[in-house]
C-alpha cells in the first residue's frame, strides 16, 4: 500500500493540510501544512484499509437495500 489522500482524510486531515507528489516512485508527502505532527506511513496505510472497508460495507449495504426493495416491490 502506500500514502493515500483517502488516509489522511480518515485521520482527520483536510486536502489543504498536504499535498501528495509521485514522481515514479510512489507516492509521499510533497507539502505539510498542518500543526498536527505528520502521521507515519504505517498509519496512514492503516486509516486507508478502513476507509477501503467502511466504503465495501456501504456499497454492500446499498445493494442490499436496493435487492429488499426490488423484492418488496415484486411482491407487490
Amino acid at each position: 500500500m502506500a500514502i493515500t489522500s483517502k488516509g489522511l482524510q480518515k485521520l482527520g486531515f483536510a486536502r489543504s493540510d498536504f499535498s501528495l507528489q509521485d514522481d515514479g516512485d510512489g507516492v509521499y508527502i510533497a507539502e505539510w501544512n498542518s500543526d498536527q505532527a505528520q502521521p507515519s506511513v504505517d498509519d496512514i496505510e492503516a486509516a486507508h484499509a478502513e476507509w477501503v472497508t467502511a466504503r465495501d460495507a456501504a456499497t454492500a449495504q446499498k445493494a442490499a437495500d436496493k435487492a429488499s426493495a426490488n423484492a418488496k416491490l415484486k411482491a407487490l
